[in-house]
């Protein structure tokens, strides 16, 4: 596989693994609070913490990739 084509499988599973890493861990108002203010959805998460779920996202595609990548030079798997 060309670096292109690693490129293009490091995007397209940076975001598979960032839409299942993004539920997790969510605690909503409605959760909390039994009385929710005005103007704020009950689904919407308290603290989203974006930045920790794009670390955890980034790195476990870079193990996904190191397997990719293993798999690839020893053709284990032969797609050819």
């Amino acid at each position: 596989m060309s670096y292109i084509g690693y490129s293009i499988t490091f995007f397209i599973s940076w975001w598979l693994f960032l839409f299942m890493v993004l539920p997790m861990g969510v605690t909503t108002h409605s959760e909390i609070d039994k009385d929710v203010k005005d103007g704020i959805e009950i689904g919407s998460p308290v603290q989203a913490n974006i930045k920790n779920k794009m670390l955890i996202t980034t790195s476990i595609t870079i193990f996904f990739m190191i397997i990719v990548m293993i798999i690839d030079y020893f053709d284990l798997i032969s797609i050819k």
